[in-house]
């Protein structure tokens, strides 16, 4: 019979030899790539939406990043389905939900990080970019693992 240490161990252990099994397959840091390219447009959407909203339309930061979201996230959501993780296709409305989830977290992550750093003398739109970038390393390991996961066959 294992012991508490030893099943924590092993899990500890099981959890490392699955990571550094996926940093060794090439497909893996493939798909990081395409990853990073729609996250980059998303990117640019976001902060061209938030821009225009908070400049032009004169919308306080929090909504207007509320609102580059949504936009973005509906373009992320898309070309990472087709084209990111298009051989990891589910139901469409099953990972919509599931991204749709995860994108959540990364907005709530982001209004976080964007109040701190508005709040701390950042402008808006430098602070929207960092904020941006500090949840995307959850928003690519969320999606891969879960959103977009591979369903077994029915």
């Amino acid at each position: 019979m294992a012991t508490q240490p030893d099943t924590v161990t092993g899990r500890a252990s099981a959890i490392s030899d699955a990571a550094g099994g996926a940093l060794r397959r090439r497909a893996n840091w493939y798909q990081l790539a395409r990853f990073c390219i729609v996250g980059a447009t998303g990117y640019v959407v976001n902060l061209a939406v938030f821009a225009a909203l908070v400049h032009w339309a004169e919308m306080h930061y929090i909504p207007a990043a509320v609102c580059s979201f949504l936009v973005a996230v509906t373009n992320n959501y898309t070309w990472n389905r087709v084209w990111t993780f298009r051989h990891q296709r589910g139901h469409i409305a099953y990972q919509g939900l599931r991204f749709l989830v995860v994108s959540t977290i990364a907005l709530a992550g982001n209004l976080v990080f964007l109040a701190i750093l508005v709040g701390i003398g950042v402008p808006k739109i430098p602070a929207q970019a960092i904020a941006i970038a500090l949840v995307t390393p959850w928003n690519f390991v969320a999606n891969k693992l879960w959103s977009f996961r591979r369903q077994p066959a029915s």
